[in-house]
């Protein structure tokens, strides 16, 4: 670590979901550190030798690291408080199949959760497909469909009421936000 400087490498849509809108309390808190955020696409860019901290998404399975759990994960729909009313309001989950499904890049999410819930009929194929979850949650708050959302990422966009979880369903994951050190 450079004197004075903490410089943090972590997936892009959770720097912006998540680090970035609580850096004023940080700075706050340590006004004599200055911040630099490195976000990287792939886990293995993420411990250069000028990084002091990574924050890696998985199953904690890195050989060398040690690593500390900061947040589990659970999916949870998500929506524009606009699509719980109307014509086609969203009230449980077998109305998803009149809605558009945002995925991000895997699309692997939807199918589980369906699935988890038998609703079958429900096709998990259509919809736009997003690469970084940020996009997703973005979509998901202008009312173009319903995401299935990471709890942490959004987590902030449910407390300003610009999203809400139409129904309490929620796919346990495997998967963590860990920090990192070698």
């Amino acid at each position: 670590m450079q004197k004075g400087a903490l410089t943090v490498s972590l997936l892009p849509s959770f720097a912006i979901q998540w680090l970035v809108p609580r850096l004023s309390s940080f700075n706050s808190a340590y006004p004599g550190i200055d911040v630099r955020i490195q976000a990287v696409d792939r886990q293995e860019d993420k411990l250069a030798d000028d990084v002091d901290v990574a924050i890696f998404y998985g199953r904690g399975n890195w050989p060398g690291l040690r690593v500390e759990k900061l947040y589990a994960e659970y999916l949870l729909p998500v929506c524009s408080p606009m699509l719980l009313t109307g014509e086609k309001a969203l009230k449980t989950p077998a109305d998803l199949a009149k809605h558009t499904l945002l995925h991000d890049a895997s699309r692997r999410d939807w199918q589980t959760y369906t699935r988890q819930l038998g609703l079958n009929h429900i096709n998990v194929q259509q919809g736009p497909i997003f690469s970084h979850s940020a996009m997703v949650l973005q979509a998901a708050i202008h009312g173009q469909g319903v995401a299935l959302a990471n709890n942490v990422m959004a987590q902030s966009e449910i407390e300003a009421g610009r999203l809400v979880c139409p129904f309490n369903d929620v796919l346990v994951s495997k998967n963590a936000f860990l920090s990192g050190l070698s």
